[in-house]
Parts: structure tokens; sequence; C-alpha cells
């Protein structure tokens, strides 16, 4: 009893440590790279939660119809580290954004830059994991 009882502790142990592995998502999973956008609109929230960040942001089209897109970052301690503050990014803001679609719905994306109108440093830039810029794509 005593031995079935430590493999069942062990394989508990085990799978409870590995679970994280196979929750995360890949790039290719929700993103898509041939939807390269850069648009510009309102953010209406930003979301310091875990295990990304999240930027929403109006974006209104020519034809006056408004989007709110749903933008992916990392985690809020990679960019506190960073130097980030709440302060830095507030509703409101008007922007400029770079960012790859989603797979299924095109206003859910993964950010890759965005500056404040007006602004020429970017609040934000970063590449989504295994982006390889076009400058280098045909690189030996």
């Amino acid at each position: 009893m005593g031995r079935n009882l430590g493999l069942l502790v062990t394989a508990l142990a085990l799978l409870h440590l590995t679970a994280p592995l196979f929750a995360h998502h890949g790039f290719e999973t929700e993103y898509d790279r041939k939807k390269a956008v850069k648009l510009t609109g309102v953010v209406t929230m930003v979301a310091w939660t875990f295990p990304h960040m999240r930027v929403y942001v109006d974006v209104t089209n020519a034809e006056g119809v408004v989007t709110n897109w749903n933008l992916e970052m990392g985690t809020p301690n990679d960019y506190t580290r960073q130097g980030w503050k709440k302060s830095d990014l507030l509703p409101g803001d008007k922007v400029v954004f770079e960012a790859f679609g989603g797979l299924v719905v095109e206003s859910r994306g993964q950010l890759r830059s965005i500056t404040k109108v007006g602004e020429t440093k970017p609040i934000f830039s970063g590449e989504a994991p295994g982006f390889v810029p076009p400058s280098l794509q045909d690189a030996p």
C-alpha cells in the first residue's frame, strides 16, 4: 500500500509540474505572419494580466466601422523589468501599432510595436517568437 501511494504521489507531482508545458501555445497556433498590419486607433484598455498582457485598441476604417483589436504581448513582469509603468499607455491614447493578425479572428493580434501618435519612439517594440525580418529571410 505504501509503495502504491508513493507512486501515485510521484505521478501526480510530475503531472502537476509538466502541465504548463502543454498549456502554453505557440505563435503559429494563433497568429498568421502573412497578416501583418499597421493601423492607427485609440487605446480602450491595457490589461496587465498573466500570462500575457493585452492592449485593446479601437480602429475606425474608411467606412466608419469601429473594430476593437485585442493585441497580445508578453508577461507583465517582462515589461516591468524593462521600465514600463501602468501610466505609460492609457485608455484614450491615440496610437499607431504593428501586429500580426489572428488565424481565426483577424483582429486578435500579436503586437509587434506600438507608438503614441506624434511621438517617434515606440512605447513597445518586439518581435513575435521566431520572426525573421524580411531583410534576413533570404540570407544563407
